[in-house]
């Protein structure tokens, strides 16, 4: 049976991940949206936004494809509500739905949507394999799924006062494995994929740095990280909440010192549903 635990809720719900899905969205979707032309969508396409959380993508997603309709399903009821208000404030009328549903069980007719979309979000939950093959599920024949799959071992700093790398992949890898949890999900997601029998599988990469991005963009992420993150990362790491901080202050200066480099990539993971074969 699907296990539709929740380890992350707290974070996800803490008004953090409001400012962490704003940031993210602002730093990757410029170099994420000419990847959604490859897919050869349908002009009247029915989109799923799967995890849409505020609407950040969601919005974006109508943006790309003026004749979809979209529906974004969440667990976190003032997520959705901010997705509906955000989707109000763009005039997308009745072209964007938004739902409470579980991306473990979508509650929703098999082949359904002709593109289905997660971003940034299993990372967060148990048995990613499982949420995967039921997006599959919902996509229809010939159509893709289209996954930002996280994995925090590809975050790499210049050294500042404190060595980053006693932090990443070692924090969120330890964190993961106290909450059953994969932070570096983004590794296994074109396997994942491949196991489940999709044609074309690609991986791509956003290169969240700090020559493609803004620095107060890339920096705005890591503050609503060590805002939302640090309590739990210090009860599972065994650090004190302190230290926690002390590392994302740290490369939070790398991030705005002009001499200063950080990279995070980030992995693009699509594949496509196969028509069926001729007899």
């Amino acid at each position: 049976m699907p296990d539709h635990s929740f380890p992350q809720a707290a974070q996800m719900a803490d008004e953090s991940m409001v400012r962490t899905l704003a940031a993210q969205a602002d730093a990757i979707w410029p170099q994420e949206a000419p990847l959604l032309a490859r897919y050869r969508v349908p002009a009247d396409a029915s989109i799923l936004d799967a995890g849409c959380g505020t609407g950040e993508g969601t919005v974006r997603l109508a943006a790309v494809f003026p004749g979809a309709e979209l529906l974004g399903v969440d667990l976190l009821t003032p997520h959705l509500d901010r997705a509906r208000a955000r989707a109000a404030d763009a005039g997308l009328g009745g072209r964007a739905r938004f739902e409470q549903r579980s991306i473990f069980d979508l509650g929703l007719p098999a082949a359904t949507f002709d593109l289905v979309v997660c971003r940034h979000v299993l990372q967060a939950v148990p048995h990613p394999e499982r949420a995967i093959a039921e997006l599959v599920r919902v996509t229809r024949p010939g159509g893709v799924v289209h996954l930002i799959a996280e994995d925090y071992a590809m975050i790499h700093f210049t050294r500042g006062k404190l060595d980053a790398n006693a932090f990443w992949p070692a924090a969120p890898a330890r964190f993961g494995a106290a909450t059953g949890t994969d932070m570096l999900v983004g590794r296994r997601a074109p396997g994942i994929l491949r196991d489940l029998e999709l044609e074309d599988v690609t991986v791509d990469y956003v290169v969240v740095d700090t020559l493609r991005v803004a620095r107060e963009t890339f920096a705005a992420i890591w503050l609503a990280w060590r805002d939302g993150y640090s309590d739990a990362l210090a009860e599972h790491l065994g650090w004190s909440r302190a230290d926690v901080v002390a590392h994302f202050d740290d490369q939070i200066a790398t991030i705005r010192d002009p001499h200063g480099y950080a990279v995070w990539f980030v992995p693009v993971v699509a594949g496509r549903v196969p028509e069926p074969r001729g007899v």
